[in-house]
């Protein structure tokens, strides 16, 4: 399609329908989907209670603007802060919802220096691309901004660069796109207490890890960690571009009226599928995420503990990479699989990155590590 700008090396077939944990290509082909759309469609695809609450939605309004009430704001809110003293700001996307993480955390707290790490990801605009630490994609768009700091993810000597001059420490919980490398418990609970003693914000992005994706609504929930700020959006609506920004509420009052806004951020569709969204995933849903993916890794470790070219498994929950050595490029064998009928991923360090829908059941995900087995053991043989 010459009359798009060339920003994707996009494969050779175009996905036009789904239907559960499955997609169907212009051609009449199925593949099995362990991507989600990047993490995106946590419920999979044409699910009732969606479609029918967005429905709905359409026939009564599109679109205000945040210059009104918006109870489907309130609802959606009420449910990603679970209770707590912590309000929301809705925007479109996981980008805007770091974007706006930063301009709090500087604005709240008087300071401009932020410190982020090796290897991670928080977005493209210039805001959020400051933050990310990825060298590569940075490449050919000038300066950026000059205050933000990187070291090394899961290293506690990094710690030590926390002062009190940083307005804020961002960090994954998950390495998504750095390569699905899952920050360990103590060093992650190290790095809050380390904020909390140098009075420095903690923003934890969970635009890839949250809503689900490793059976707790948010992954920091797995640890005794009290983010000052949460930034989420992929799974968010399933699909319904969204993104919201989430902090304690002795903030709120950094973000006054005119300090921050957004035209198309918490519309009233985004809002009817978000708030469907977080109805769903409840505690039982969650319980089963943590079932199905203790099943995976368990058939992903069996299938995979003899293939040569596995060098490791690393994630956590229904978020997976599997290490591949150089010799066999990710690319490869996502395009072998392609042929097998399953769709997967790449990461940082030549990583096949899984994130298949959390309603995959548990024979989808068998059947899916003993494909990989099979492409995996082919290739060794051509090589």
């Amino acid at each position: 399609m010459a009359t798009l700008f060339p920003t994707y090396n996009r494969f050779p077939f175009e996905l036009i329908s789904g239907e559960g944990v499955t997609v169907f290509d212009q051609e009449g082909n199925s593949y099995l989907d362990l991507t989600s759309g990047i993490g995106v469609c946590n419920l999979g695809y044409n699910v009732k209670q969606l479609n029918e609450a967005v429905t709905a939605q359409l026939g009564q309004i599109w679109h205000t603007s945040n210059l009104y009430e918006s109870h489907l704001q309130e609802e959606v809110a009420e449910k990603l802060t679970q209770g707590t003293e912590k309000v929301v700001f809705f925007c479109n996307s996981g980008t805007e919802a770091n974007e706006a993480a930063l301009k709090l955390a500087r604005k709240a707290t008087g300071k401009t220096k932020i410190l982020s790490f090796a290897h991670s990801f928080h977005g493209r605009s210039v805001g959020s691309l400051s933050l990310t630490g990825n060298e590569k994609i940075k490449e050919g768009f000038g300066d950026l901004l000059s205050d933000v700091t990187f070291v090394a993810y899961n290293d506690f000597h990094s710690l030590q660069a926390i002062t009190s001059e940083y307005a804020a420490v961002i960090v994954e919980v998950i390495q998504g796109e750095g390569g699905m490398t899952a920050g360990e418990a103590d060093w992650l609970e190290a790095l809050d207490a380390e904020c909390k003693e140098k009075g420095v914000l903690l923003i934890i992005d969970e635009v890839q890890t949250g809503i689900g994706r490793t059976g707790k609504l948010f992954a920091y929930q797995h640890y005794a960690l009290d983010p000052d700020i949460v930034t989420s959006a992929k799974g968010l609506a399933n699909g319904i571009p969204v993104g919201a920004m989430i902090g304690k509420k002795e903030l709120a009052a950094a973000f006054s009226a005119g300090t921050h806004g957004t035209t198309f951020g918490g519309n009233p569709l985004a809002m009817a599928a978000a708030n469907q969204v977080l109805t769903i995933i409840d505690d039982e849903f969650l319980e089963a995420v943590t079932q199905k993916a203790d099943l995976f890794w368990y058939y992903l470790e069996k299938e995979l503990s003899d293939i040569e070219f596995v060098e490791g498994i690393s994630g956590k929950g229904l978020m997976i990479g599997i290490h591949l050595a150089k010799e066999l490029p990710v690319a490869d064998v996502i395009q072998a699989l392609h042929q097998e009928g399953i769709l997967t991923l790449s990461a940082h360090g030549n990583t096949l990155r899984l994130l298949p829908p959390l309603v995959i059941k548990g024979a989808e995900l068998i059947e899916a590590s003993q494909k990989i087995k099979q492409v995996l053991q082919t290739s060794m043989v051509h090589q």
